[in-house]
């Protein structure tokens, strides 16, 4: 039988992967709760054949709503091979997805690093848990790179510690653009510096590309995004010594817009 992908959460990065999964040749379809050009609103019609599962949801309630209650496509697509977790959330809550999914049906645990602006051009960074052999066609019509990180869940583990690391980014250097701000010296001058010095890092070194640098905090845009996700990371922490990322955690909610000079 014809494999038959669906992604379910097309907002900023699903939409953008379920249109390279249909311009590779793919048969791919999408399912939204929301009214979108292109993708589907009856569940019904998304299920019918489905053999393969892209989520791409917000969260945990969202996967919940998705897998098992509101949509329940765990008990709905007869057809069901693979799930491909897409969404980042806690490894935790990932895992024990095992214990909650018919054994037949394969998981794997493929979350991504990009932004909408890499989903569009097809340029993903997918850090893969699990069989992802099974899936290497996919991730190539999303992707660049591919980091296969070992059992399922090492994925979601290896993509919370990156988030980590770019919210704590996405926080010093928004704070250093101020107090500069504050001392007189040109936004962009400094920006040029720390590109080439010992400050560099990814958002200081795509400030002007990346689309949400000067976002300041919303529950429901990539800054919001950003701080749900040092909540995941926090559920692995392997001991107390959290001061650090919780610090990062009030900083990135705290944050407000940036404008341009």
């Amino acid at each position: 039988m014809a494999d038959i992908v669906g992604v379910a959460g097309c907002g900023r990065m699903g939409m953008g992967m379920l249109r390279k999964l249909q311009q590779a040749g793919f048969d791919a379809r999408g399912f939204d709760v929301r009214p979108l050009g292109g993708v589907t609103l009856d569940l019904s019609e998304f299920v019918d054949g489905l053999t393969t599962l892209i989520t791409v949801v917000r969260d945990t309630a969202e996967t919940d709503a998705l897998l098992f209650d509101d949509q329940a496509v765990v008990a709905r697509a007869d057809s069901l091979e693979r799930i491909i977790i897409s969404s980042t959330l806690s490894p935790k809550y990932v895992k024990a997805l095992r214990a909650r999914i018919p054994d037949h049906i394969t998981l794997i645990d493929a979350p991504m690093s990009g932004g909408q602006v890499k989903a569009d051009a097809g340029s993903l960074t997918f850090m893969t848990g699990g069989p992802a052999d099974q899936i290497a066609p996919l991730l190539k019509a999303m992707g660049d790179h591919v980091h296969h990180m070992g059992a399922f869940g090492a994925g979601m583990t290896a993509k919370v510690l990156n988030n980590l690391l770019a919210a704590s980014n996405t926080a010093m250097t928004r704070l250093v653009l101020d107090w500069a701000d504050a001392e007189g010296v040109d936004e962009g001058r400094l920006l040029a510096l720390i590109k080439t010095a010992s400050g560099q890092n990814w958002l200081a070194s795509g400030f002007d590309e990346i689309e949400f640098a000067r976002d300041g905090y919303t529950p429901e845009n990539t800054i919001g995004i950003l701080e749900k996700d040092v909540a995941a990371a926090l559920d692995i922490a392997p001991d107390d010594n959290i001061t650090l990322p919780l610090a990062v955690q009030t900083s990135i909610r705290n944050l407000p817009p940036r404008r341009k000079p």
